[in-house]
Protein backbone atom coordinates (compact mmCIF):
# COMPACT_ATOMS: atom_id res chain seq x y z
CA UNK A 1 0.00 0.00 0.00
CA UNK A 2 2.77 2.22 0.83
CA UNK A 3 4.20 1.92 -2.97
CA UNK A 4 0.67 3.14 -4.23
CA UNK A 5 0.58 5.80 -1.85
CA UNK A 6 3.66 7.21 -2.93
CA UNK A 7 3.36 6.87 -6.26
CA UNK A 8 -0.05 8.48 -6.27
CA UNK A 9 1.71 11.43 -4.01
CA UNK A 10 4.57 11.47 -7.24
CA UNK A 11 2.02 11.67 -10.12
CA UNK A 12 0.33 14.54 -8.04
CA UNK A 13 3.08 17.13 -7.53
CA UNK A 14 4.22 16.67 -10.93
CA UNK A 15 1.79 19.17 -12.81
CA UNK A 16 3.17 22.15 -14.94
CA UNK A 17 5.22 24.82 -14.29
CA UNK A 18 3.13 27.51 -14.54
CA UNK A 19 3.79 31.37 -15.62
CA UNK A 20 6.84 31.32 -18.22
CA UNK A 21 9.94 33.75 -17.30
CA UNK A 22 9.50 36.99 -18.17
CA UNK A 23 11.61 38.61 -20.84
CA UNK A 24 12.35 41.91 -18.58
CA UNK A 25 14.15 43.58 -21.99
CA UNK A 26 10.66 43.77 -23.51
CA UNK A 27 8.99 44.61 -20.47
CA UNK A 28 8.53 48.63 -21.23
CA UNK A 29 7.65 51.51 -18.54
CA UNK A 30 3.69 51.55 -18.59
CA UNK A 31 3.31 47.63 -19.08
CA UNK A 32 2.38 46.56 -15.69
CA UNK A 33 -0.03 43.61 -16.35
CA UNK A 34 0.54 40.31 -17.89
CA UNK A 35 -1.76 37.93 -19.00
CA UNK A 36 -1.04 34.58 -20.12
CA UNK A 37 -2.15 31.20 -21.73
CA UNK A 38 0.38 28.08 -21.79
CA UNK A 39 -0.32 24.37 -22.56
CA UNK A 40 2.55 21.78 -22.05
CA UNK A 41 3.28 18.02 -21.20
CA UNK A 42 4.04 17.08 -17.68
CA UNK A 43 4.04 13.48 -17.03
CA UNK A 44 0.34 14.45 -18.69
CA UNK A 45 -1.44 17.35 -21.58
CA UNK A 46 -1.76 20.23 -19.07
CA UNK A 47 -3.56 23.88 -19.79
CA UNK A 48 -3.25 26.78 -17.83
CA UNK A 49 -3.99 30.51 -17.49
CA UNK A 50 -1.73 33.00 -15.16
CA UNK A 51 -1.84 36.82 -14.37
CA UNK A 52 0.55 39.27 -13.16
CA UNK A 53 1.46 42.43 -11.99
CA UNK A 54 4.58 44.75 -12.67
CA UNK A 55 5.04 46.39 -8.36
CA UNK A 56 6.07 49.98 -8.35
CA UNK A 57 9.34 49.51 -6.27
CA UNK A 58 12.71 50.25 -6.95
CA UNK A 59 14.03 47.05 -8.66
CA UNK A 60 11.87 44.83 -11.26
CA UNK A 61 9.44 42.36 -9.48
CA UNK A 62 6.41 41.35 -10.61
CA UNK A 63 3.40 39.29 -8.46
CA UNK A 64 2.01 36.48 -9.77
CA UNK A 65 -0.90 34.00 -9.84
CA UNK A 66 -1.98 31.10 -11.89
CA UNK A 67 -4.28 28.44 -12.05
CA UNK A 68 -3.80 25.05 -14.27
CA UNK A 69 -5.50 21.74 -14.89
CA UNK A 70 -4.81 18.11 -16.71
CA UNK A 71 -6.37 17.93 -20.01
CA UNK A 72 -9.68 15.80 -19.76
CA UNK A 73 -13.25 14.70 -19.80
CA UNK A 74 -13.64 16.69 -15.59
CA UNK A 75 -11.13 19.83 -15.81
CA UNK A 76 -12.03 21.05 -12.55
CA UNK A 77 -11.18 17.74 -10.19
CA UNK A 78 -7.76 18.02 -10.61
CA UNK A 79 -5.84 21.71 -10.63
CA UNK A 80 -2.81 23.75 -9.52
CA UNK A 81 -3.09 26.97 -8.38
CA UNK A 82 0.60 29.33 -7.78
CA UNK A 83 1.07 32.33 -5.88
CA UNK A 84 3.90 34.35 -6.03
CA UNK A 85 6.05 36.45 -7.10
CA UNK A 86 9.55 36.69 -9.43
CA UNK A 87 12.39 39.07 -9.46
CA UNK A 88 15.27 40.37 -11.80
CA UNK A 89 17.95 39.94 -9.08
CA UNK A 90 21.13 40.78 -11.23
CA UNK A 91 21.21 42.59 -14.84
CA UNK A 92 24.51 43.43 -16.45
CA UNK A 93 24.57 43.84 -20.26
CA UNK A 94 22.22 41.72 -21.96
CA UNK A 95 22.58 39.33 -18.98
CA UNK A 96 20.07 38.83 -16.30
CA UNK A 97 19.12 36.73 -13.36
CA UNK A 98 16.01 36.23 -12.17
CA UNK A 99 14.24 33.80 -8.92
CA UNK A 100 10.89 33.14 -8.32
CA UNK A 101 9.33 31.50 -5.41
CA UNK A 102 5.20 30.73 -5.03
CA UNK A 103 3.24 29.17 -2.51
CA UNK A 104 0.84 25.96 -4.21
CA UNK A 105 -2.33 24.55 -3.45
CA UNK A 106 -3.26 21.27 -5.65
CA UNK A 107 -6.09 18.66 -5.54
CA UNK A 108 -5.76 15.32 -7.13
CA UNK A 109 -8.38 12.70 -7.44
CA UNK A 110 -8.45 8.85 -8.76
CA UNK A 111 -10.64 5.78 -8.03
CA UNK A 112 -7.77 5.22 -4.78
CA UNK A 113 -8.09 8.80 -3.35
CA UNK A 114 -8.65 12.29 -3.01
CA UNK A 115 -5.90 14.38 -2.13
CA UNK A 116 -5.52 17.98 -1.69
CA UNK A 117 -1.36 19.54 -1.02
CA UNK A 118 -0.33 22.61 -0.08
CA UNK A 119 3.51 23.05 -0.95
CA UNK A 120 5.89 26.06 -2.57
CA UNK A 121 8.22 26.18 -5.54
CA UNK A 122 11.03 27.89 -6.07
CA UNK A 123 13.36 28.32 -9.28
CA UNK A 124 16.27 30.24 -10.61
CA UNK A 125 16.91 31.52 -14.17
CA UNK A 126 19.92 32.59 -16.39
CA UNK A 127 20.22 33.81 -19.11
CA UNK A 128 20.55 36.12 -22.49
CA UNK A 129 17.54 38.70 -22.90
CA UNK A 130 17.39 41.17 -25.42
CA UNK A 131 13.78 43.40 -26.01
CA UNK A 132 13.30 40.93 -29.01
CA UNK A 133 14.11 37.53 -27.64
CA UNK A 134 15.78 35.22 -25.18
CA UNK A 135 17.31 32.28 -24.15
CA UNK A 136 18.05 31.03 -20.91
CA UNK A 137 18.43 28.12 -18.54
CA UNK A 138 16.58 27.38 -15.51
CA UNK A 139 16.16 25.12 -12.56
CA UNK A 140 14.05 24.46 -9.59
CA UNK A 141 12.22 22.59 -7.03
CA UNK A 142 8.67 22.26 -6.02
CA UNK A 143 8.11 20.80 -2.65
CA UNK A 144 4.48 19.01 -1.42
CA UNK A 145 4.59 19.78 2.22
CA UNK A 146 1.65 18.49 3.77
CA UNK A 147 -1.09 16.31 2.02
CA UNK A 148 -4.18 15.37 2.92
CA UNK A 149 -5.26 12.16 1.93
CA UNK A 150 -8.83 10.72 1.71
CA UNK A 151 -9.35 7.26 0.44
CA UNK A 152 -11.99 6.16 -1.87
CA UNK A 153 -14.67 3.78 -1.12
CA UNK A 154 -12.98 0.98 -3.11
CA UNK A 155 -9.93 1.24 -0.93
CA UNK A 156 -11.62 0.95 2.01
CA UNK A 157 -13.68 -2.06 0.97
CA UNK A 158 -10.22 -3.40 -0.52
CA UNK A 159 -8.10 -2.52 2.21
CA UNK A 160 -9.89 -2.12 5.39
CA UNK A 161 -7.11 -0.77 7.54
CA UNK A 162 -6.08 1.90 5.71
CA UNK A 163 -6.04 5.34 6.88
CA UNK A 164 -7.05 8.50 6.05
CA UNK A 165 -5.24 12.16 6.99
CA UNK A 166 -2.44 14.34 6.73
CA UNK A 167 0.88 13.49 5.85
CA UNK A 168 3.68 15.44 6.14
CA UNK A 169 6.58 15.97 4.44
CA UNK A 170 5.55 14.21 1.23
CA UNK A 171 7.71 14.88 -1.54
CA UNK A 172 9.13 16.95 -3.75
CA UNK A 173 10.67 17.09 -7.26
CA UNK A 174 13.93 19.24 -8.64
CA UNK A 175 13.33 20.60 -12.74
CA UNK A 176 16.35 21.72 -14.80
CA UNK A 177 15.84 22.63 -18.51
CA UNK A 178 16.35 25.71 -20.89
CA UNK A 179 13.96 28.25 -22.65
CA UNK A 180 13.74 30.14 -25.05
CA UNK A 181 11.33 32.76 -26.47
CA UNK A 182 10.31 35.73 -28.99
CA UNK A 183 8.66 39.19 -27.79
CA UNK A 184 7.31 41.15 -30.57
CA UNK A 185 5.38 44.32 -29.16
CA UNK A 186 3.14 43.85 -26.87
CA UNK A 187 3.23 40.09 -27.69
CA UNK A 188 5.53 36.86 -26.23
CA UNK A 189 5.84 33.41 -26.56
CA UNK A 190 7.81 31.25 -24.94
CA UNK A 191 8.76 27.82 -25.61
CA UNK A 192 10.61 25.65 -22.63
CA UNK A 193 11.71 21.67 -21.88
CA UNK A 194 13.72 20.21 -19.19
CA UNK A 195 13.79 16.89 -16.97
CA UNK A 196 12.29 15.95 -13.82
CA UNK A 197 13.97 14.28 -10.78
CA UNK A 198 12.54 13.34 -7.29
CA UNK A 199 14.17 14.95 -4.78
CA UNK A 200 16.65 12.16 -3.66
CA UNK A 201 18.24 12.43 -6.96
CA UNK A 202 17.84 9.04 -8.08
CA UNK A 203 14.79 8.03 -9.48
CA UNK A 204 12.74 9.78 -12.03
CA UNK A 205 9.04 10.38 -12.88
CA UNK A 206 7.89 7.22 -15.69
CA UNK A 207 7.71 10.41 -18.83
CA UNK A 208 10.82 12.17 -17.07
CA UNK A 209 10.85 15.19 -19.70
CA UNK A 210 8.59 17.92 -19.62
CA UNK A 211 7.56 20.57 -22.29
CA UNK A 212 5.47 23.83 -22.44
CA UNK A 213 4.32 26.48 -24.73
CA UNK A 214 3.04 29.75 -23.65
CA UNK A 215 1.98 33.19 -24.99
CA UNK A 216 1.99 36.27 -22.97
CA UNK A 217 -0.01 40.09 -23.63
CA UNK A 218 1.61 42.80 -21.45
CA UNK A 219 -0.63 46.21 -21.07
Amino acid sequence: MKKIFFATIALFILSNHGFSQLNWRALQNGQSHMIQVHAGLDYSTSLGIGYAFRLPVNFPVVAQADYSFPAGENVLDDFKTRLGAQAEVLHVGNFSAAVSAYGVFRRFENQTARIVNFGSSFSSVVGYFKRGWHAAAQVGFDKAITSQVKHSKWMHENYPGIQDGWYIPTGGNFTYGVQTGVSMGTHDVTVKAGRVLTQDFKTAPFIPYYVQVGYQKRF
